[in-house]
């Protein structure tokens, strides 16, 4: 079985797609599919579907969207080679106590390679690996064609699942800039970042990212222009200051005399903790 979801759902069995095309039964393979090889109870299928006020009939409801599934996976496990070993829909998408289990039989989950190639970057990183750190961070994020789940209605629990999901894209991201710029890049990410900032206007690790490309590139006043920006950002949404580091920075480019750009952990991503509040 090969899995996407990072970007829109995708699950095939034989190259044969088990995607359906209904909004809740999407949701319900969604949910397998992210946690593939792993249990997933009916509470939390059931609070998918229906949050907190499940009908009546929310079980058995639940059960004939499992069939529908089962029997897309029939129609995929007639192309299994003539000396494989037998199988059913069953032994795919598995009953299992309180719940069910989505049995890849060892396949392909883009969620597991991204995870598994982020944190071979992340390793990388803590060892001073650059070049490496930035060439496995940026195959890990070559594995995004968009937002998770991006076509799949999202309930309560994938909800919450595409966020972390966002999350640690965001942490690769941020780590693989980091590595980008220690390894003086600045030139090549400039464009990106342009896009990023306009994206993400109070993750403060990015615009501080951006002053540096920018201050690096001889591009001083920019540089301080975006942080200008990102402040405005902050004070209006949040009623908050940037944080220390990033004011630290801004006071080096005012000097001509850029520091190092801080781990990615020294700036609050959306003007949260490590920021001061105003007045």
């Amino acid at each position: 079985m090969d899995i996407s979801v990072l970007g829109g759902l995708a699950v095939r069995e034989n190259g044969v797609s088990i995607t359906p095309t209904a909004p809740k039964p999407r949701q319900v393979l969604a949910l397998l599919a992210l946690h593939a090889d792993q249990v997933v109870y009916v509470s939390s299928l059931t609070e998918e579907l229906w949050g907190a006020a499940p009908p009546r009939s929310a079980r058995a409801t639940l059960q004939t969207y499992v069939l529908q599934l089962r029997e897309m996976i029939t129609a995929a496990l007639a192309h299994d080679a003539p000396d494989a070993p037998p199988r059913t829909a069953k032994d795919v998408l598995v009953t299992v106590p309180g719940g069910y289990l989505l049995n890849t039989s060892g396949g392909s989950s883009d969620v597991r390679e991204f995870e598994r190639l982020a944190g071979l970057g992340h390793r990388a990183m803590d060892a001073g690996e650059l070049p490496a750190a930035a060439r496995q961070l940026r195959e890990a994020l070559s594995l995004w064609t968009g937002s998770a789940l991006a076509d799949v209605r999202r309930g309560t629990q994938l909800t919450m699942e595409t966020r972390r999901l966002e999350e640690t894209r965001l942490c690769a991201l941020d780590q693989r800039i980091e590595a980008d710029l220690r390894l003086g890049r600045h030139r090549e990410l400039l464009g990106e970042l342009s896009v990023l900032v306009s994206l993400h206007h109070t993750h403060e690790t990015l615009h501080g990212q951006f002053m540096l490309a920018l201050h690096r590139s001889g591009r001083r006043t920019e540089a301080l222009e975006v942080y200008q920006r990102l402040r405005r950002a902050l004070v209006r949404e949040l009623g908050l200051e940037p944080s220390v580091a990033l004011r630290r920075l801004q006071r080096s480019i005012l000097m001509t005399n850029p520091e190092r750009l801080p781990e990615s952990a020294a700036f609050a991503t959306h003007g949260g903790e490590r920021v001061a509040r105003v007045g």
